[in-house]
């Protein structure tokens, strides 16, 4: 049994696409990031970045102690390991996928979540902020669209890259993207989305978040974190 500590973002998506693919049990613990559950010190003791996603894993492979993972990219490897699916084993294939899960990990989602501050979030607009991450979402992708106009899938078959990056293009409307310009990824989004487990994750999602909005004290809870309050929490602690 795995507890899978889920909010309705993109990185949330990840595992839980992961987790039906697999078709293993599971259960899904909420954490309302709008509320500050994730600074719950329960869960803090399991994900210290204060972020979804989270596992533990109650049976781990070695046999030991229930084991707590957090970063999603981290989770989508470690489930691929562990049931031997959608992570090849030969290095050569193995490394392909992945570069594009490390891609994602550290370009399409920190680019396209300053895409969606700046766009959806911040305050005043700042326009010089918001070219820049519209244009640098638009970039990637282009990579991911010349990369799959010879490839059915990322990393060639389908895999957790494919899982990573579906839920960051999911809100391409709200990042001023038109996927008619980019019409291999369009054609790989439609087909991930017409996955059984794909649509599942979303009817879970939307099940869960039924009231998904920013407030001004959830904007402070989302935004107005720093070093100070990292400490101020570990005080309480």
């Amino acid at each position: 049994m795995i507890d899978f500590y889920f909010w309705t973002t993109p990185n949330g998506y990840k595992p839980l696409i992961m987790l039906n693919e697999l078709e293993i049990n599971y259960r899904i613990l909420p954490v309302n990031i709008s509320a500050g559950e994730q600074f719950e010190p329960a869960y803090l003791g399991i994900a210290p970045n204060n972020r979804i996603p989270a596992i533990v894993d109650h049976t781990p492979g070695d046999g030991g102690e229930p084991l707590a993972l957090f970063e999603s990219g981290a989770i989508l490897e470690y489930l691929a390991d562990k049931h031997a699916r959608f992570l090849p084993t030969p290095p050569r294939s193995r490394f392909v996928v992945l570069q594009w899960l490390y891609w994602q990990m550290g370009g399409l989602g920190p680019m396209a979540g300053q895409n969606h501050h700046f766009v959806q979030y911040a305050p005043t607009p700042i326009p010089y902020a918001i070219e820049r991450y519209v244009n640098e979402t638009a970039r990637l992708y282009a990579v991911m669209n010349k990369r799959l106009a010879d490839q059915e899938y990322l990393g060639g078959e389908y895999s957790i890259a494919d899982m990573a990056c579906y839920p960051w293009v999911v809100p391409h409307r709200k990042q001023r993207m038109e996927l008619a310009a980019f019409p291999h990824l369009q054609r790989w989004f439609e087909a991930l989305g017409a996955r059984p487990a794909v649509a599942a994750a979303y009817q879970q999602g939307a099940a869960i978040n039924t009231t998904a909005t920013v407030t001004d004290a959830s904007r402070a809870l989302l935004f107005g974190q720093n070093a100070a309050t990292v400490a101020q929490r570990q005080e309480e602690d």
